[in-house]
């Protein structure tokens, strides 16, 4: 497997990904590779401890290795669907016989990609997942005064012109696109953007923060993100 990523925009915070992979190796490359390209991800390393997570945390897709300790991929994804659990499961495996794919897809998983793979593949093949499992019960474009996020295309535009944004700086104006006309506080973002606990001698929300007016507001003469003082940032409308 490489050991370089490719570069992408993007991904919304909320697409929250488990793993559930007992090769220490393979475990944290997936971990890295999903998390530069913007997901947050749960590493799970092996079958009991995967079906825990899975069961009792949201989770956007489940990439699940067959051969795990304890209980196999095939049991969590049994227990799982039996639980009435419908989330996407990619089905990653040194398994490559025509009967264990089709033992795969029969139990209810979603697709099923053999090692080694590419990571290109399997980044395409898990925003196809999310893609589906998206379509029709969310918009998958988010906007406010001619500022249009994309989630399909991993676009944002202003006024037709084309905003190039870093993985943290999309996750963020998302957050500030669906809660929009909301106050959110430093904490709420640390812990939806970041996945982590506020800590108040840190400067990175308000980094963030600049460096994202800077690109969306800065160059349109419009400032659409405000600062509530003593209380956090606001994503609304001029005038509202």
């Amino acid at each position: 497997m490489a050991t370089q990523f490719p570069r992408t925009v993007a991904t919304q915070k909320n697409m929250k990904i488990l793993i559930i992979e007992d090769e220490t190796k393979t475990g944290d490359y997936l971990r890295q590779g999903l998390s530069e390209a913007g997901f947050t991800t749960d590493l799970q390393r092996n079958g009991a401890d995967g079906l825990h997570a899975a069961l009792t945390a949201e989770h956007d897709l489940i990439v699940l290795d067959v051969m795990l300790p304890g209980l196999s991929g095939w049991q969590v994804l049994e227990s799982l669907r039996g639980a009435g659990r419908d989330v996407p499961v990619l089905f990653l495996t040194a398994r490559d016989q025509v009967e264990d794919r089709v033992r795969g897809l029969e139990l209810g998983a979603d697709d099923y990609l053999v090692k080694p793979f590419a990571f290109s593949e399997l980044l395409a093949r898990v925003r196809t997942l999310l893609r589906r499992g998206r379509a029709g019960s969310e918009p998958t474009v988010l906007g406010l005064a001619g500022l249009e996020l994309d989630l399909l295309r991993r676009r944002v535009t202003r006024d037709g012109q084309r905003i190039d944004l870093t993985a943290k700086e999309f996750a963020l104006l998302e957050l500030l696109l669906r809660r929009q006309g909301e106050v959110l506080p430093r904490s709420l973002i640390a812990s939806q953007v970041w996945d982590m606990n506020f800590d108040s001698d840190t400067n990175v929300i308000d980094v963030a923060v600049r460096r994202l007016r800077a690109k969306v507001d800065e160059p349109f003469g419009q400032r659409l993100i405000r600062t509530v003082r003593g209380m956090g940032y606001v994503l609304e409308a001029p005038g509202d």
